[in-house]
């Protein structure tokens, strides 16, 4: 489909994609059935070669109904067998720090070393009213969780008295699956407070608002302050742990990608409006919501592309550029186009774009245009062999045609 596609490679473009899988699922539809399509997708995702599904926490607002990702991730791992599976986040005020890393622990054997744990403050503040938990204290609180989880994965013995949490000798009873233990992302939007704490503890940094415009011109700011607070910590930063995030639905042609996204795309403008209390005047048409979300971007989710690979390759090479390099291309699943339509946006995913950026066919390439320049020399020695075979053989074939007369 890409006429680079057997192009080697940017040299500071990503090599591992994957979904970040919040979800979002109309109100209208059956929820049974649309977790179980989750888990379809995951499998798919899986089959199709992609190195990892993150897995969303959400306890209001009724479109992001997965309250406890650990749950969806035991399942999900039972159904594949190569793709790792994190928590797209565990927000981190919403749990005491032993229970969750018991959880993870538990999570990391049953998936035999598969799992990630993704971590942030909450997003929706709806989760954290029912909570009784003050919004303008979830950061803190985070960066106390924090630093009691960090070690307790890590194997050693926690003894820590916060506001909201005391640890007595707590300890993990499971050692990790794997030397090294389980990967642990911070995320990171616009402020740099994910970095900040990145860089503390030596996590890997999971940039959720890459295709918003502040979030896009945060990139490499919050980049250089996790690069800092690293070094300050003896930590070293590695780009090939960086993971971006940033929505996409392409099919064969831009039309097409248009018209699929405009089946589903007033449900996610009609969340937008109902969590920010505002009426988005480009909302009132499935084309114009498609037409602002490509231009100008929607809030929160920032722009979209919907085209075609080629569109993609051109997107995530603009961030590849922008920030330098870094590891993993997350597509944001969004669900606008409809089922059928959004598993063959990752199918022409993986056939075209993954292909791009790691240069799978930059060997097959060059092969053809070894054999295209020397094709001379190749056919004329095949005529050359051609002609010896029948110098040499030539009396038996006349032999044999001679007995059949």
């Amino acid at each position: 489909m890409s006429p680079a596609q057997g192009a080697p490679p940017q040299a500071h473009g990503p090599t591992r994609f994957g979904a970040f899988i919040a979800p979002y699922h109309r109100l209208g539809g059956n929820p049974a059935l649309q977790l179980r399509r989750d888990l379809s997708l995951v499998e798919h995702l899986d089959g199709l070669g992609f190195e990892e599904a993150w897995i969303g926490e959400h306890h209001s607002a009724g479109m992001e109904i997965i309250a406890s990702p650990e749950v969806f991730i035991a399942a999900a791992a039972e159904r594949t067998r190569r793709i790792r599976l994190g928590t797209g986040v565990s927000s981190l005020p919403y749990h005491q720090p032993l229970m969750l890393a018991d959880r993870i622990a538990l999570l990391d054997h049953l998936t035999m070393g598969r799992v990630m744990l993704g971590t942030g403050p909450g997003q929706l503040p709806s989760d954290a009213f029912m909570m009784g938990i003050d919004p303008m204290r979830q950061r803190d609180m985070m960066a106390e969780s924090m630093a009691a989880l960090v070690p307790l994965l890590r194997g050693e013995v926690v003894t820590a008295k916060t506001g909201w949490f005391t640890l007595d000798e707590a300890r993990v009873q499971l050692a990790p699956f794997t030397p090294g233990g389980v990967e642990i992302a911070v995320a990171s939007t616009i402020s740099p407070s994910g970095a900040v704490l990145g860089g503390r503890h030596g996590l890997s940094l999971l940039s959720l608002a890459a295709s918003d415009p502040s979030g896009y011109e945060a990139l490499m700011p919050n980049w250089k302050v996790y690069e800092r607070t690293s070094a300050e910590h003896g930590h070293v930063p590695d780009r090939s742990r960086w993971r971006l995030v940033a929505p996409m639905h392409i099919a064969e042609t831009r039309e097409r990608a248009r018209a699929e996204a405009a089946w589903g795309v007033l449900d996610l403008v009609h969340y937008i409006e109902q969590l920010s209390g505002m009426t988005m005047p480009w909302g009132k048409t499935a084309e114009s919501a498609v037409e602002q979300w490509t231009a100008e971007g929607f809030p929160t989710f920032g722009r979209a592309v919907i085209g075609t690979p080629d569109d993609a390759i051109e997107a995530i090479e603009a961030l590849a550029a922008k920030t330098g390099g870094f590891g993993t291309f997350l597509l944001l699943g969004h669900n606008c186009a409809d089922p059928a339509a959004t598993r063959r946006c990752y199918e022409l995913f993986a056939e075209h774009v993954v292909p791009h950026f790691r240069g799978l066919n930059a060997g097959r390439t060059a092969s053809l245009s070894w054999a295209n320049a020397n094709n001379e020399r190749f056919i004329g020695a095949l005529k050359q062999s051609v002609t010896a075979a029948f110098e040499k053989h030539g009396q038996v074939l006349a032999d044999a045609t001679s007995e059949e007369k």
